[in-house]
C-alpha cells in the first residue's frame, strides 16, 4: 500500500468479500476501520496519508487492548474473544509488527545513538529524549511496536 486512498478501496473490497462470504463479525470490524478512517479524513478536512491512516488503525488497537483488559477484569471472555477477533482483522492493514527481539535491537541502537549526540549515557530522567529518538527509528524504518513494549524496553535499557 503506497498511500491511504488505496487503503480504503483495499478496506472496500474485504467489506464485499466478507459480506459475500456471510462473515458478519469480519464485516462489522471491516466497516469499523472505514467508518475510522472516513471520520479522521473528515475531521482533518482533508485526505488522509498513509502514516495518519496507520496511526488511526493503531489507535483502535490500543481501544481493543484496553476493552480486552477491562472485559477480562470483569470476567466476560466472550467479549474478550471478541475484541480480539477485531485486532486481528485490523491489523492485516498494518505493517507487521516488530518481535520484541528485534524491537529490543532497535531500542540500543536508539540509545547508542541518543549517547553518541549526548556525550554520556542516557539516565532514566532522559526517558522522553529516549522514547522520541525510539519512535523516531521505528518510523524511520516504516516499522511499527506495541508502546507499551517500547516504554518498557526504553526502561529497562536506562536502568540497566
Amino acid at each position: 500500500m503506497t498511500d491511504a486512498g488505496e487503503l480504503e478501496v483495499l478496506v472496500s473490497q474485504q467489506i464485499v468479500i466478507a459480506m459475500k462470504t456471510h462473515d458478519a463479525e469480519r464485516t462489522g470490524t471491516l466497516r469499523l476501520i472505514k467508518n475510522a478512517l472516513k471520520n479522521k479524513a473528515i475531521e482533518k478536512r482533508a485526505p488522509l496519508t498513509q502514516p495518519e491512516s496507520e496511526q488511526a488503525l493503531a489507535t483502535m488497537i490500543k481501544q481493543r487492548r484496553d476493552s480486552i483488559e477491562q472485559f477480562a477484569k470483569g470476567n466476560r471472555p466472550d467479549l474478550v474473544a471478541k475484541e480480539q477477533g477485531e485486532i486481528v482483522v485490523i491489523e492485516e492493514f498494518l505493517p507487521k509488527a516488530l518481535d520484541e527481539a528485534g524491537l529490543a535491537k532497535l531500542v540500543a541502537e536508539a540509545l547508542a545513538e541518543l549517547a553518541a549526540t549526548l556525550g554520556h549515557k542516557p539516565a532514566v530522567k532522559e526517558m522522553g529524549a529516549a522514547m522520541k529518538a525510539v519512535q523516531g527509528k521505528l518510523q524511520a524504518a516504516g516499522l511499527r511496536a506495541d508502546g507499551r513494549l517500547v516504554s518498557e524496553l526504553v526502561k529497562k535499557e536506562l536502568a540497566g
